[in-house]
């Protein structure tokens, strides 16, 4: 008896879609069941044989272009329909009540606790910015979300996670199906306001007032830096009032040399009259 053929006959007949575990079981109990007997192989068949023979059932399903198909939601196999028959089904079962469709924040709440779960309240609420108690009561009411455990970290608060019905309400075989899953997990979540303890435009202020109390003080402690530091255009100044200083001096040294030529030639002048009259009075030129 084949293994596939097995599989097949116990998925076709469940109303729910059942995991390796819950085939494995159905496998083993079946000799209690069986009018003929069943080979030992098959009733200690492994789970990574099970699911391999499932994993190659699906494939032929396909090869074959059946309108159904062999899925793995949520870690359990199950038979769909494939999508392009759906208008006849419809025709079948008719216009059923529906369970209502999440809402757009839903989505939002529920897409943040399946990305970066398990999270808490607080997480949640940090990343969409806004409250999330009655999204959250609501997703855990829907089945789709559920209590993980508490967080190791100052009140241990609650945290929450998806459930497997999350899973098969989407469609998917683990969270690892999730769209971009490994990128948008690698987000960094801001920390709240009050957690930072420093900010970029405080250090930068307290830096400048750093490097500018140093210079005040490398200041007062070397006059030359004091020098250094001070304005070209003072130094000028200084410069042009040292050579003013140099100039009135060489003109009062001027000064001083006119009125010494001065008194000698009036001491001259004084003489020569003196000497013409001592000339006049001499007896011997007479």
């Amino acid at each position: 008896m084949e293994l596939k053929l097995v599989l097949e006959s116990i998925l076709f007949s469940s109303q729910k879609p059942l995991s390796i575990a819950e085939l494995r079981a159905c496998i083993k109990e079946a000799p209690g069941y069986a009018e003929e007997p069943i080979p030992t192989e098959l009733q200690q068949v492994k789970a990574a044989v099970l699911e391999q023979t499932l994993e190659d059932l699906s494939r032929d399903i396909n090869v074959m272009g059946r309108s159904f198909r062999l899925t793995c939601v949520a870690g359990s196999w199950q038979f769909v329909n494939a999508p392009e028959y759906v208008a006849w089904i419809k025709a079948l079962v008719g216009h059923r009540p529906r369970a209502p469709r999440l809402t757009q924040a839903a989505l939002e709440t529920l897409a943040i606790i399946a990305y970066r779960q398990p999270l808490t309240r607080a997480e949640a609420e940090q990343i969409r910015g806004v409250s999330v108690d009655g999204v959250l009561k609501m997703l855990i009411d829907r089945g789709l979300v559920e209590q993980a455990g508490r967080a190791e970290v100052l009140g241990r608060p609650m945290t929450f996670k998806t459930t497997e019905l999350f899973l098969e309400y989407f469609g998917l075989k683990n969270l690892e199906d999730l769209p971009a899953a490994d990128d948008l997990r690698r987000v960094p979540v801001d920390k709240p306001p009050g957690l930072n303890t420093s900010d970029p435009e405080l250090d930068t202020a307290e830096t400048s007032d750093s490097e500018a109390d140093t210079v005040e003080e490398s200041s007062d402690n070397d006059p030359e830096a004091e020098n250094d530091a001070s304005d070209p255009n003072d130094v000028d100044k200084a410069f042009d009032a040292d050579d003013a200083k140099d100039s009135g001096e060489d003109e009062e040294d001027e000064d001083w040399e006119s009125d010494d030529l001065k008194e000698d030639d009036e001491s001259s002048a004084g003489d020569g009259f003196d000497d013409d009259a001592e000339l006049e009075n001499d007896p011997s030129r007479n």
